[in-house]
């Protein structure tokens, strides 16, 4: 791959991977298991790709930048990234891009008939951002590649009727550990997450004090996130394990607070509280209100009395 400008590439397929990676065939159909530094460099300055593939990385020694959506990373140290399949992913380099560790990408149809084929989806971390990448002490880095080096040994050993179920077992085993060590993270770099719950915290202050709410209706999930430079999955999954409540649920919670506010020293109707806080009908507003505090907004509004 010569080319300076920028490709497009969507891969659709493991034996298609293996073509425009230049790599021998791959051992099985569905999933492949790749050692990085027996990958050729990709050469070109910018490689735009999708594939519908679920990919797991195992990361150390990388040369070069990645760009997953809209930020990029460079690369100093081992660390473990999930991408799901759809997503694209921008290559960036004048050298080409280079790395040890693993590669581990398997079709969705490899774990479709099997538990994890729905599970999977509970896996938040398949859509963090490439810097939101999972990064491994040296005791979880071995862990993790022992698992890959058991799945290595299943996918070099002759296929039979229990290849798959081996795999995919192990497969299992892989994302349940990455699911421990990303709250770990979340754990051991508290002081950052504290100081996103306070500017999560100021920025619905601002939203629900200006003109925004009635200009641009009930904030988004998507609208914090991309304030913040995180992406939304993890941005959810720092605060419920900082605070026990998803992004959405620290929305709520400011909207309520807010029109608390309005029932308690105002003689507003409900139905313009609920337009002045964003809602196109009363109705979805009393029914989000009671759900919360127990009591409709007349009845909180009777409180007072």
């Amino acid at each position: 791959m010569n080319k300076k400008k920028a490709t497009y590439i969507s891969i659709n397929t493991i034996s298609q991977l293996h073509q425009v990676l230049g790599l021998p065939k791959c051992q099985h159909p569905l999933i492949s298991l790749i050692k990085l530094d027996t990958c050729p460099p990709i050469l070109e300055a910018s490689i735009h790709y999708s594939s519908n593939l679920y990919s797991i990385s195992l990361k150390k020694n990388v040369r070069g930048k990645l760009k997953y959506g809209q930020k990029q990373y460079d690369f100093n140290e081992g660390l473990l990234t999930f991408i799901a399949p759809k997503q694209v992913v921008v290559s960036e380099s004048t050298n080409g891009i280079e790395a040890s560790g693993w590669w581990l990408l398997f079709h969705p149809d490899f774990i479709r008939n099997y538990p994890l084929g729905k599970t999977i989806k509970d896996y938040g971390y398949f859509s963090y951002a490439v810097n939101e990448a999972l990064f491994l002490s040296d005791k979880e880095e071995k862990t993790l590649e022992d698992i890959l080096n058991n799945i290595e040994q299943e996918y070099y050993t002759n296929i039979d009727q229990f290849s798959q179920d081996v795999m995919v077992s192990h497969l299992d085993v892989l994302l349940n550990y990455s699911n421990r060590f990303y709250n770990r993270q979340f754990l051991t770099r508290k002081s950052a997450s504290s100081d996103v719950l306070v500017n999560l915290e100021n920025l619905l202050t601002d939203y629900f004090n200006s003109e925004k709410i009635q200009e641009q209706g009930l904030p988004s999930v998507h609208y914090f996130a991309e304030k913040l430079n995180v992406s939304a999955n993890y941005l959810s999954d720092m605060l419920r394990n900082l605070t026990g409540q998803s992004t959405q649920q620290h929305i709520h919670n400011k909207l309520i607070e807010k029109a608390k506010e309005k029932l308690s020293i105002t003689n507003l109707s409900v139905s313009e509280i609920a337009y002045q806080l964003g809602f196109e009908h009363s109705q979805s507003f009393s029914k989000l209100f009671k759900r919360k505090t127990t009591q409709s907004p007349l009845e909180f509004r009777a409180s007072f009395n």
